[in-house]
């Protein structure tokens, strides 16, 4: 079977343009993990990563550790995504207090990941990397429904911009944002920060919408 790799075969949730565009997202399984704070300095959110792609290797190199699930297929690891809010008005401009951000971050899982194969991943990443709490990771299933999406391109702190681009957007096709405590501001990373010049990082950002009135 050919390895499965989700930016390419759904491509509409994970290559947008730089045009927005509405969209209709259906339910997804993520391992997940919340938290608060700066995520270029937090120790949490540097943790939350760690865990996130170790659960997700895990899953993924299971056969080379001689632990075979049921409809395994070999894929692609998704990119690293994140849920935000923020205790002020979410995008109106650059936050400038970033430890105020409560955040999720996540990774998509494939379609066999249930719950007993997240443990099995708990078990195998315990035994490599014990320090790790493992606890504060669970698994979820995400259905986003009615959203307007876009393509960022550039650093994260110019995501505003970009923003209000879409919510023009919304405006114009008779919508109007959903976010709420549990409907948030979701960004995709297709680029790594560590290794891709700011002004060229890809960022999908998608935010929940409504029938306005």
């Amino acid at each position: 079977m050919k390895k499965v790799d989700y930016k390419k075969r759904d491509k509409v949730f994970y290559q947008p343009k730089t045009q927005p565009m509405l969209i209709e997202v259906p339910e997804m399984t993520f391992i997940m993990i919340d938290g608060k704070g700066d995520p270029n300095t937090c120790a949490e959110y540097k943790e939350a990563c760690e865990i996130l792609y170790g659960l997700s290797y895990a899953i993924k190199m299971s056969p080379k550790s001689n632990v075979h699930f049921e409809r395994y297929f070999d894929y692609v690891v998704p990119p690293l995504e994140g849920l935000w809010c923020h205790e002020q008005v979410m995008c109106d401009g650059k936050i400038e207090n970033k430890e105020d951000f409560h955040w999720t971050s996540m990774i998509r899982q494939p379609e066999f990941v249930t719950e007993e194969v997240f443990v099995k991943a708990k078990e195998i990443l315990h035994k490599k990397k014990p320090k790790l709490d493992l606890s504060i990771a669970r698994l979820e299933k995400l259905e986003e429904g009615l959203c307007a999406q876009i393509m960022h391109i550039g650093a994260y702190d110019d995501e505003p911009q970009t923003i209000r681009k879409m919510q023009e957007f919304i405006k114009e096709q008779g919508y109007e944002e959903d976010i709420s405590a549990t409907r948030k501001h979701h960004e995709i990373y297709l680029g790594d920060p560590r290794k891709t010049a700011p002004e060229k990082l890809k960022t999908v950002i998608r935010h929940p919408i409504k029938s306005i009135g």
